[in-house]
């Protein structure tokens, strides 16, 4: 049975190849752009409005800040107790035009020894988790130097 692609929180992204991004609100009256995305009111503490666009938001950043996951989370987070846990990156990225901090994983095998504050990375599809019937998928920020295009994992 093949498993059905499902975005693990609906409306944070989307798109395929090329047109993949995340996606993000702007407010018609003062133009401050939102992720995760705003449907009610505008966030800024000086606007009230309430007139809020659906964006998709930069592919590219520079890595602001990372971390190294070599722990199992507690759920809600999913992982199979019956596999040995990969340690994964987390990165903090910095978007190329909306210059405001994003947090994502790095795609599979790239760890922290590759990475370095500044750097430029990319946005890319991944997976988060499979179960019988779904494949989650997720973002990942993959360094630019990497190469390579297309889904991850």
């Amino acid at each position: 049975m093949a498993r059905v692609r499902r975005p693990v929180v609906e409306g944070w992204f989307g798109g395929e190849g090329a047109e993949f991004a995340l996606l993000g609100t702007r407010c018609r009256e003062c133009a401050a752009v939102f992720f995760p995305r705003e449907d009610a009111f505008c966030r800024n503490p000086r606007c009230a409005g309430t007139e809020l666009e659906e964006v998709p938001l930069s592919r590219r950043g520079r890595l602001w800040s990372f971390t190294d996951g070599r722990y199992r989370p507690p759920a809600p987070y999913v992982s199979d107790p019956e596999r040995t846990w990969e340690p994964y990156a987390l990165l903090a990225v910095e978007l190329e035009a909306e210059r405001m901090v994003v947090l994502g994983q790095a795609p599979p095998g790239v760890t922290v020894d590759r990475l370095r504050v500044g750097m430029e990375v990319e946005l890319v599809p991944g997976v988060l988790n499979e179960d019988e019937e779904h494949t989650w998928t997720t973002w990942h920020w993959r360094p630019v130097d990497v190469g390579g295009g297309g889904e991850t994992a």
